[in-house]
């Protein structure tokens, strides 16, 4: 049934998307439930705010009033979802939902994939996809919470540092 999950925005009281999801999660325990409703998020992110001369992080929603819900969509998870305290139901045409794509919950960041790489910072890769296909430079900065690979190449006789994903790059022998 994870083949089957997919991931539903739920639209809710301004301010009550804690709330929604909190309730979401007990109900979700309380009738056993997890083979139908997988996750339940509320997209967040740091921001550094000033107020009066002092500047600390603060937590702020990303999407104000919607909740994320990762879920096999039939009848009783619909019933359920839809009918929870502060939920105003589910976003899409006619309140019927419909599902995120895969590149938009990647472009979220909604879920995480563990990301493997076969080569290090100084190594020589070959790209392997994009504009770019079958340029070759050098690793010079790997950051895996971005999901981002930076390497230099020779084009047109001069050094020019690109951008990658690492599935972009393969190591050369």
């Amino acid at each position: 049934m994870a083949e089957q999950a997919k991931w539903y925005v739920v639209h809710t009281f301004s301010g009550y998307e804690n709330k929604v999801a909190t309730n979401l999660e007990t109900i979700v325990e309380n009738r056993k439930l997890q083979d139908w409703i997988h996750e339940i998020r509320v997209p967040t992110e740091l921001v550094s705010e000033t107020k009066d001369g002092k500047t600390r992080e603060v937590e702020r929603k990303v999407f104000p009033g919607y909740v994320l819900v990762k879920m096999v969509m039939t009848d009783e998870s619909w019933y359920v979802v839809r009918n929870v305290r502060g939920c105003t139901g589910f976003v899409g045409p006619n309140g019927k939902p419909v599902p995120l794509t895969e590149q938009e919950v990647a472009a979220l960041g909604v879920e995480r994939y563990e990301v493997e790489i076969d080569y290090q910072v100084g190594d020589t890769v070959r790209i392997t996809e994009g504009p770019l296909e079958n340029f070759s430079g050098t690793v010079d900065a790997i950051d895996l919470e971005k999901r981002k690979v930076q390497v230099t190449i020779s084009m047109f006789g001069r050094e020019t540092s690109v951008e990658l994903e690492p599935n972009q790059a393969q190591r050369m022998e």
